[in-house]
C-alpha cells in the first residue's frame, strides 16, 4: 500500500494520454507527478520509464483517510489512503484520528471525541506554522524536533509516578481499557495521545522569552553547566502542565531538548558545535528520531512470534525495568562526556572533578548493571551465566536479587 511509481518526463505524457488528464490537473492529484529519480532520465524524447519507491520517502507520511468523508462523497466506504504529516490526522467533522497506513495492524483510526485536547492541538498547529515561518524557521523541522523530544518522554514516562494525562488519554483511545495489551497500543496510539504536548513544545521552542531563559540559565556572559532546577525546563513543563517535570527534563542528558538548548548557546556566544555537528537548533540527528510505529510493530510482533518466546528480551522485561536500565545508562554516558577535556588546570580542581565525575559515572553503572543482572535472571537467564557475564561473585548476585525482590514486595 505504502509505494508510488515514478516516471520521468516521456513516462507523464503516456500517462497524461491514457488518462486523458490535463496534466496540470494530474500534477495537483498526484503529490509524486514532478519526482524525479537517478534512475530516469531526464531527457524529453527519451523512452518512457518508471521505477517503484517507497511513498513514505517520495512524499512524506502515509495515513489512512477517513473512510465517512469518503462514503459521504463517493456513496461507497472503501479504504482511503492519503499523504498526511502528523499535524494533519485529526478528521475534524469525524473526530477521528488516522492512523499510519504503512503500519501492520488492523485500525484505520482512533476515536478521539472524548480528547477535544487532540482536535485543539491541531487547530493551534496552524497558528505555531505561521510562527515558525515568521522565525525563518520550517515548520516541518520544528515540529519533527518536537515530536522527537515529546515521544522521549514517552518512553520515560512508564517509571514517572506523577504522570496522568497519557494513561487517561491512551485507555480512553483504546475503547476503555489498554491493560490488555498494553504494549502494542502505546505503540499505535503513541502520536494520537502526546500530539497536544508536541503542538505545545514546538510553540515553547519557537518563542524568544524561552530561548532567554536557555541563555540565562547557561550563565549568559560567565558560562557554566546547566542546572537541574533551570528556568527554562520549569516553564516547558509548566507549559505541558506537569509543573513537575522540569529537572526530568533538564536531566535527560544527550537527547533531542538538550542538544536543541546546547545550539541556542552556542549561537549566542557566537562558538562552534562539537565536530560532526551543526548549530542549527532545528538540526534532528538520526538516533534522536523516533521510531514509526510501523517498525515498533515490526519488532514487537518478531519478539512474540520468536520461537521460545521467553528469551526474548523485550517480550519478557518489562518496559519500566527497561526504560530504567537505559535511563542509568545515557546518564552514566553524559557524565563521562562532561569530563572531556578537564584534565587542565590546578591538580586539586582536576583530581577533584575528575574523581567526583567518574566516583558518580561508576555509581550509575553499578546501577545499571544490577538491575540487568535482576532482569536476565527474571527472563529465564540462569544466574550462574549472568554472574559470570558480569563478573559477579555468587554473594554478590544473591544480595542483588534480594534487594530488587525486597523492593518489589514493598
Amino acid at each position: 500500500m505504502d509505494a508510488e511509481v515514478l516516471l520521468n518526463a516521456a513516462g507523464r505524457q503516456v500517462r497524461v494520454g491514457l488518462c486523458d488528464i490535463e496534466e496540470r490537473v494530474l500534477a495537483r492529484a498526484l503529490p509524486s507527478w514532478g519526482q524525479g529519480d537517478a534512475k530516469l532520465p531526464a531527457e524529453e524524447d527519451s523512452v518512457p520509464l518508471a521505477v517503484w519507491r517507497i511513498g513514505a520517502v517520495v512524499a512524506g507520511p502515509v495515513a489512512f483517510g477517513c473512510r465517512l468523508c469518503a462514503a459521504q462523497r463517493c456513496g461507497v466506504a472503501v479504504p482511503v489512503v492519503r499523504y498526511a504529516p502528523r499535524w494533519e490526522r485529526v478528521c475534524v467533522r469525524h473526530v477521528r484520528w488516522q492512523l499510519d497506513a504503512d503500519a501492520d495492524q488492523p485500525l484505520e483510526h482512533l476515536d478521539v471525541r472524548h480528547l477535544p485536547e487532540v482536535t485543539d492541538a491541531q487547530r493551534r498547529w496552524t497558528g505555531v506554522a505561521r510562527r515558525a515561518v515568521r522565525a525563518g524557521a520550517e515548520p516541518e523541522r520544528v515540529f519533527a524536533l518536537a515530536h522527537a523530544v515529546v515521544t522521549r518522554w514517552w518512553e520515560q514516562a512508564l517509571h514517572w509516578e506523577r504522570e496522568r494525562v497519557w494513561p487517561r488519554r491512551l485507555h480512553q483511545v483504546a475503547g476503555g481499557d489498554a491493560g490488555g495489551d498494553l504494549e502494542r497500543w502505546r505503540i499505535v496510539g503513541r502520536d494520537a495521545v502526546v500530539f497536544p504536548e508536541v503542538v505545545a513544545v514546538a510553540e515553547a521552542l519557537l518563542d524568544p522569552v524561552m530561548a532567554e531563559l536557555v541563555w540565562m540559565d547557561s550563565g549568559a556572559g560567565r558560562p557554566r553547566p546547566l542546572p537541574a532546577d533551570g528556568t527554562f525546563c520549569r516553564r516547558l513543563g509548566e507549559r505541558v502542565g506537569r509543573e513537575w517535570l522540569g529537572p526530568l527534563a533538564a536531566t535527560d542528558y544527550g537527547g533531542p531538548l538538550t542538544s536543541w538548548m546546547g545550539s541556542v548557546i552556542r549561537l549566542r556566544r557566537g562558538a562552534g558545535g562539537p565536530p560532526g555537528y551543526d548549530n542549527d537548533p532545528w538540526w534532528l540527528r538520526q538516533e534522536h528520531q523516533a521510531a514509526t510505529v510501523a517498525g515498533q510493530l515490526r519488532v514487537l510482533g518478531k519478539e512474540k512470534k520468536a520461537p521460545g518466546s521467553g528469551t526474548m528480551w523485550r517480550a519478557t522485561v518489562p518496559a519500566e525495568q527497561r526504560a530504567v536500565i537505559s535511563s542509568l545508562i545515557d546518564d552514566a554516558a553524559e557524565q563521562l562526556i562532561q569530563l572531556r577535556g578537564t584534565q587542565t588546570g590546578p591538580s586539586a580542581d582536576v583530581a577533584r572533578r575528575l574523581l567526583r565525575g567518574l566516583s558518580h559515572a561508576a555509581g550509575l553503572i553499578d546501577q545499571a548493571l544490577e538491575r540487568t543482572v535482576v532482569a536476565a535472571v527474571n527472563a529465564g537467564v540462569p544466574p550462574q551465566e549472568a554472574a559470570q557475564w558480569a563478573q559477579l561473585p555468587p554473594g554478590a548476585l544473591a544480595d542483588a536479587l534480594k534487594t530488587y525482590q525486597d523492593a518489589k514486595d514493598r
